[in-house]
């Protein structure tokens, strides 16, 4: 029953917290996509899908930089709000 308790009494994440979370996740996803993207590149010999693996590669390596950009950009601004 206390763990009951405890549980509605805990403070809910804010909106910051819990877009780093998500921020954090999808990175984690990312780095997890270019790691078997790099999988299939080494494993055929397909010109095709060797081209077909660069263009995922570059795609997911976009994708991990905006998400890099927008966890630190979400940090700074964390910074800023508490030395106001």
């Amino acid at each position: 029953m206390t763990e009951v308790l405890h549980w509605f009494r805990r403070p809910r994440e804010t909106e910051e917290e819990q877009e780093r979370a998500i921020l954090t996740n999808q990175i984690h996803e990312t780095r997890c996509a270019i790691q078997r993207t790099y999988l299939q590149f080494n494993s055929t010999g397909d010109p095709d899908l060797i081209d077909a693996a660069v263009f995922d590669l570059k795609a997911e390596q976009a994708r991990y930089s905006y998400l890099l950009r927008r966890l630190k950009s979400l940090d700074r601004a964390a910074e800023v709000l508490k030395a106001e």
